[in-house]
C-alpha cells in the first residue's frame, strides 16, 4: 500500500508531498495536514487552457433544431475569454454567448450577476474557402533564377570523361556510405524478423498442441464477408512483409502510363522534394501554422493574457446553437473545453504512436479508425509512415505489428498544446479496441509521405560488370522512358540502364561491381501521398 501510494502521490502532485511511512499516527495526521492545502498540478493539454466539469446543465429551445445551452460550474485551468470557442466532446465546438458569473454555495466572498458578452463574434468555420484561381502560373522571379544557378554550381567529383548527363545521376561519397550503411541495417532488420517469425510459429504449435475450449454455437455469430475480408488483408500484409513494396512490371499496361505519377531518386534522404508540387484540391480546404513551434507558444501565451474571468470562479455559461440532439446523451453531465486561436481549424495531424502490444489485428491504411487525441474524439481513415527524423519519409502499407513505432496522418483539427493520442478499431458490434497510443508529432502538411514501388528484374546472361536483365521492362518505349533511374539488387550493388535489347522488354545494365546469378535487379520508384478525406467528429 505505501508503494502505491508513494507512485500515486509522484504522478499526481510532482513532488509536492511524498510520504513514505503510514504506520504512525502522527504521520496520518501530517499527511492530511498537508494533503488538504495543496493543490493538484495537471499537465498536457489541461495546463494550457480553461475547462468546466457541469454541476447542472439546462437546454432552452431557440429554434426547430438548436438551442441555447447553459452550463453551470467551477471553471478549472486556466481563465477564460468570451472570445473563445468551447468544445463539447461528442458534438463539436460552439461560440459563447455570455459568461455570468453566479452565487458560489461554499464561499460568502463569491461576487454574483457580473455578466461578459463579446464584443466580435469567433469563426467557428473549420475549412478554408477555395480559391479556384489560387493555383494559377506565375513567371519565375529573379530568386527562382539565382537558387538554379547556386543549383548548377554545386561541384561533385566525377570519373575523367563522363558527361554532363551521367554526373546528375552519380552518389557522391557521402550518399554511397549511407546507403551502404542502410542496406547493412535492413540485413540486420531482416534476421531479426526471420528469429521473431520462427518464435511465433512455436508459440502457434504450442498453442494447436492445447485442446482449448469447445462452443456448440461457436458459429453462430460468424460472417463469413467480415472472415474473407480479414483472410485477404491477412495474406497481403504477409507478402508486404516478405517482400516490402515489391511488384511485379504489369504486362498488360505499359510501365510509363501505369507508373507516371512516380519518380526515381539518387538517394531517399537527400534528393530534393519540394512540398508545394502537385498538390490535392483537398489542401486548399485546411489552414497551415508556419512555424508551428513558435508560433504555438506565442498563441498560447496570448490566450493566457486575454482571460477576463478567472479559474476557481462558479459561473453560468451560455452556448448558443446548440443541437438539441445533445438532449438524448447518456450522461447527466458535460464537460466543456476552451479552445485556443486556431483550434477549429482543420489541418494534417501526425500522432507518433507505438503499436499496443496485445493488438493483432491487420490495420491496412486509410481504414477508417477511431482517434482520440486530448478531449477530442473523431473517425479519421490516417495514412500510415515511419517515424524518421528525414524530410522524407516512407509509407507503410499496413500498421507495423509487434510493438514498432510510426505515424499516423490524417486531416484533424489544429492542436497547439502537448496531447496525449489513441487510435482506436471500431467492430461490427459498437465496441472499440484499442490499436494503438501515443501522442502529437506536430500538425504540418508539409510532411512529405512517400509510396514506395520497387519493379523487379531478374539478371539473363552476366558478363564482369555487365548483365543482361529480362522481366523488368516489357517493351522498349518503357526502357528508354526510366533509362535515369538508377537500379540496385538485393545483395547491394547499383547500376545503370545502357540499352534496350530486342523488342521484348530484355535491356543492357552496368554495375558498380559483377553481381550473382541469383540476385535480383530493383528499379525504386517513389510518389508522394495524402490522407483520404475524411472527418466527423464522434
Amino acid at each position: 500500500v505505501s508503494t502505491q501510494s508513494t507512485g500515486a502521490q509522484k504522478k499526481r502532485f510532482l513532488d509536492t508531498l511524498i510520504v513514505n511511512n503510514f504506520n504512525t499516527s502522527n504521520t496520518k495526521v501530517h499527511y492530511m495536514r498537508q494533503s488538504s492545502g495543496i493543490n493538484a498540478e495537471y499537465g498536457g493539454f489541461l495546463r494550457e487552457r480553461a475547462y468546466l466539469i457541469s454541476s447542472s446543465v439546462d437546454l432552452q429551445e431557440t429554434g426547430e433544431d438548436k438551442g441555447t445551452l447553459v452550463v453551470r460550474g467551477y471553471l478549472r485551468g486556466q481563465g477564460l475569454d468570451p472570445e473563445q470557442l468551447v468544445h463539447l466532446p461528442g458534438h463539436g465546438h460552439f461560440r459563447i454567448q455570455k459568461i455570468v458569473t453566479s452565487h458560489d454555495p461554499f464561499s460568502d466572498a463569491s461576487v454574483a450577476g457580473e455578466v461578459f458578452e463579446p464584443t466580435t463574434p469567433t469563426s467557428i468555420e473549420m475549412e478554408c474557402e477555395v480559391d479556384e484561381m489560387d493555383a494559377e502560373q506565375t513567371w519565375p522571379t529573379e530568386e527562382d533564377f539565382a537558387e538554379a544557378e547556386m543549383a548548377k554550381k554545386q561541384a561533385k567529383r566525377v570519373p575523367k570523361g563522363t558527361s554532363a548527363y551521367q554526373a546528375v545521376w552519380m552518389l557522391s561519397d557521402d550518399e554511397e556510405e549511407e546507403e551502404d550503411s542502410g542496406m547493412e541495417q535492413s540485413g540486420d532488420e531482416d534476421e531479426g524478423e526471420s528469429e521473431e517469425e520462427s518464435e511465433e510459429e512455436l508459440v502457434e504449435a504450442e498453442e494447436e498442441e492445447s485442446d482449448g475450449y469447445r462452443d456448440d454455437n461457436y458459429d453462430v455469430n460468424f460472417d463469413a464477408e467480415v472472415e474473407a475480408e480479414d483472410l485477404r488483408k491477412f495474406r497481403e500484409a504477409c507478402e508486404d512483409e516478405q517482400f516490402p513494396d515489391e511488384m511485379d512490371t504489369p504486362t498488360d499496361i505499359a510501365a510509363r502510363v501505369r507508373f507516371q505519377k512516380y519518380r526515381g531518386l539518387k538517394s531517399f534522404r537527400t534528393s530534393g522534394w519540394d512540398p508545394m508540387e502537385n498538390l490535392p484540391r483537398d489542401y486548399a480546404r485546411i489552414s497551415q501554422i508556419r512555424n508551428f513551434r513558435n508560433v504555438r507558444k506565442s498563441l498560447i501565451k496570448q490566450a493566457v493574457a486575454e482571460k477576463k474571468v478567472a479559474a476557481g470562479t462558479h459561473v453560468d455559461i451560455y452556448i448558443s446553437d446548440v443541437p438539441l440532439s445533445i438532449k438524448n446523451s447518456n450522461s447527466s453531465s458535460l464537460t466543456l473545453y476552451a479552445l485556443l486561436p486556431h483550434e477549429q481549424r482543420l489541418s494534417v495531424q501526425h500522432l507518433a504512436q507505438s503499436r499496443h502490444p496485445l493488438s493483432d489485428q491487420v490495420i491496412k491504411g486509410k481504414e477508417e479508425l477511431l482517434a482520440q487525441v486530448g478531449f477530442r474524439r473523431y473517425i479519421v481513415k490516417p495514412v500510415f509512415s515511419q517515424h524518421t527524423k528525414s524530410n522524407k519519409h516512407k509509407m507503410e502499407r499496413f500498421m507495423p505489428a509487434g510493438g514498432g513505432n510510426f505515424v499516423a496522418s490524417f486531416y484533424a483539427p489544429i492542436s497547439l498544446t502537448d496531447s496525449p493520442g489513441m487510435l482506436f478499431k471500431l467492430e461490427q458490434d459498437g465496441s472499440v479496441t484499442l490499436l494503438s497510443t501515443g501522442s502529437i508529432l506536430s500538425c504540418d502538411p508539409d510532411r512529405i509521405v512517400c509510396k514506395r514501388v520497387m519493379l523487379s528484374g531478374h539478371p539473363f546472361k552476366i558478363h564482369k560488370r555487365s548483365a543482361v536483365v529480362r522481366y523488368l521492362f516489357h517493351n522498349r518505349e518503357d526502357i528508354a522512358y526510366f533509362r535515369p533511374v538508377q537500379v540496385r539488387t538485393k545483395y547491394g550493388r547499383r547500376g545503370h540502364i545502357k540499352e534496350a535489347l530486342g523488342t521484348h522488354g530484355h535491356c543492357k545494365v552496368t554495375f558498380d561491381k559483377p553481381i550473382q546469378q541469383s540476385d535480383t535487379v530493383m528499379l525504386p520508384l517513389y510518389k508522394r501521398v495524402f490522407p483520404k478525406w475524411h472527418f466527423q467528429y464522434f
